[in-house]
């Protein structure tokens, strides 16, 4: 197998500056165009996988998981994300990723981890780790649109045992890329991530696929902590931070330097306003979806916790601008 272009380019770069690539982490409301940008403009890493995106919404408007907004790419985006698809039909994958090579995208990614119970009842995510052949069918459907096909998963579904023989059957499908969050369906994030199995992942890796990039994800907050992951385990490709932007939306800086809360309340008024275009696009109002944000930047330890506070009371981006015009006349 050859690395697809997409993924060559940036692990290309990558080895050239001596370190493992950098992504973002697929997350539910969270990783569309806005928070991308915002994110982008604070450090940006190296690529974004999109929302989750039901697989057969991409070609039937009418499935219960419509797309909405997830594949939408502003002009200000430098590169279109890594599609992540779920499902559990071969043909759903092969119509959505021939649908998004169409609309321009380079690479698609599987959802094979995903824990969330509605994704599961409906044979997504993590399920597929309990049904082999449906990530087996998927990946080769996939991969009949040209595009960079990866997949994320977990390392089982209810023992960690099971990574033995899960993993080595996804790397036989020769997939660009293999993200694996190290843990399982199970465990959830109530447990440390266990990174004492990289060195058998990457093991595995070399001996079953050489050519199929490794990357971890679990417990990874920042870029800094990413470097020193990689150095420890050498053969490792790529870091994949997901909850670490919620501590911290300087999380890929490359150079930490410390920021003031006033820089923060800049990042949040700059997610306002792009959520306000956004909402307008597409008409919906996921205004409460904003709420989970707002930690990010009215941070306790900068005495910003009474200002968090009082934004969670509000109803509108425009309540908000408010809320932050009056705290920062004081």
């Amino acid at each position: 197998m050859t690395v697809t272009p997409f993924w060559s380019q940036i692990a290309t770069r990558a080895k050239t500056e001596q370190r493992p690539f950098f992504t973002m982490a697929p997350m539910e409301a969270v990783s569309n165009t806005v928070f991308r940008q915002v994110i982008t403009h604070a450090a940006a890493p190296d690529t974004f996988f999109s929302e989750f995106v039901y697989a057969k919404s991409i070609t039937d408007p009418n499935t219960k998981f419509p797309v909405h907004g997830r594949l939408y790419v502003a002009d200000a985006e430098k590169r279109k994300p890594v599609v992540q698809l779920w499902g559990n039909e071969a043909a759903d994958f092969a119509t959505a990723a021939a649908e998004l090579r169409d609309r321009g995208f380079e690479a698609v990614d599987i959802n094979m981890g995903c824990p969330d119970g509605t994704v599961i009842k409906n044979h997504g995510g993590s399920d597929l780790i309990r049904n082999p052949q449906w990530a087996i069918d998927a990946i080769a459907a996939a991969k009949t649109s040209g595009l960079a096909v990866s997949a994320k998963t977990r390392l089982g579904y209810s023992q960690l045992a099971e990574f033995r023989e899960w993993i080595p059957t996804l790397l036989a499908q020769n997939v660009a890329v293999l993200t694996v969050h190290l843990r399982t369906k199970q465990e959830m994030s109530k447990v440390d991530a266990h990174f004492e199995v990289i060195d058998e992942l990457i093991a595995m890796r070399d001996a079953i696929a050489p050519d199929t990039l490794l990357q971890i994800n679990g417990d990874i907050p920042d870029y800094q902590a990413g470097l020193a992951l990689a150095k420890a385990h050498p053969g490792l490709d790529g870091i994949m931070i997901g909850r670490g932007v919620f501590a911290n939306p300087f999380a890929f800086e490359s150079q930490p330097q410390p920021h003031s809360l006033d820089e923060l309340l800049g990042l949040l008024g700059m997610q306002l306003d792009l959520f306000d275009d956004f909402a307008t696009r597409y008409d919906m109002p996921r205004f409460p979806s904003l709420k989970r944000f707002f930690k990010i930047y009215a941070r306790p330890e900068l005495g910003a916790t009474d200002l968090r506070n009082t934004m969670m009371d509000a109803k509108s981006t425009d309540q908000v601008r408010q809320i932050l015009a009056d705290y920062q006349s004081k």
